[in-house]
């Protein structure tokens, strides 16, 4: 299945994606797609319905972020061994991970917004994991169990703020409308290997990311274990699970967003994101 929430900002409603395309209405089934709905149980119930049945949406709707109520936004750093390189760093010996505040998750087609003082904004598709059921202290081989689907991520970045001032990494990661989701979740059973996707970034038409998740240094069943042993994971908190090369900070010389810049980005069977980016304007 491919879930959804549409309509305007703050009052999204649930959906789905019918096989020709349109958006069919999930109001009527469920308040939304989070937490229950996102269980096993919840998504067996969703898939048991004949999608023919469900209200059609009409028109050309907006599209919000896939999943509501997330309680955390997980990242994981350098994760991908082409993008150490890029980078200059070494293979971390164990995931990195760091926060992205969710006051910075937007729709997949909302614009992004340069943050005030911002240099260095950056771009990264990523492959968004999407937590289904409560997860402690998880064995690798049962991890994918868990695991409720995936989704498209552009951890946007803000370089400056992430590398060059003191502290952690989230503050260059947590401006608002850093964090499109989206454009649906699409559940485990229609992902049988989520390390085998290509993905893909364009800044104005030109390709600057093109790869795959193969090249992930660590998988989503390491990662989904190795979280769990950390801290609980709950229904719908998102892992986002790092990027392949070809950032901005990445080229030589480097390039970073600027006001009026397009941006596309997708993953294989897992939909397209289109954003434009303008500047904070208070």
């Amino acid at each position: 299945m491919k879930l959804l929430r549409y309509g305007p900002a703050g009052q999204e409603k649930p959906g789905l994606l019918d096989a020709a395309g349109a958006i069919r209405d999930l109001s009527g089934v469920v308040p939304d797609i989070a937490g229950e709905a996102l269980s096993p149980a919840g998504l067996a119930r969703l898939k048991g319905i004949d999608p023919s049945t469900l209200p059609v949406v009409s028109g050309n709707p907006r599209l919000g972020p896939c999943i509501s109520g997330v309680g955390k936004f997980i990242c994981i750093g350098l994760n991908y061994s082409d993008h150490a390189a890029e980078t200059g760093n070494p293979i971390p010996s164990e995931p990195i991970i760091f926060m992205k505040a969710t006051s910075a998750i937007t729709g997949p087609n909302d614009d992004v917004i340069i943050p005030k003082n911002s240099t260095k904004t950056d771009w990264e598709v990523e492959l968004g994991v999407v937590i289904g059921s409560v997860a402690r202290y998880v064995e690798e081989k049962d991890a994918l169990n868990y695991v409720a689907g995936y989704c498209v991520v552009n951890d946007v970045s803000e370089r400056a703020f992430q590398i060059e001032r003191q502290g952690q990494w989230t503050k260059g990661k947590s401006a608002d409308s850093f964090g499109p989701i989206g454009p649906w979740l699409v559940t485990a059973d229609e992902v049988p290997d989520p390390q085998n996707l290509a993905m893909f970034l364009e800044v104005n038409g030109h390709r600057f990311q093109n790869g795959s998740t193969k090249t992930m240094i660590y998988g989503v069943r390491h990662l989904v274990s190795y979280l769990s042993h950390f801290m609980s994971l709950q229904p719908g908190d998102i892992i986002s699970t790092g990027t392949p090369p070809g950032v901005g900070m990445g080229q030589k010389p480097q390039v970073y967003l600027k006001p009026g810049d397009k941006m596309r980005l997708g993953i294989a069977g897992l939909g397209e994101q289109n954003q434009t980016v303008r500047a904070y304007s208070g």
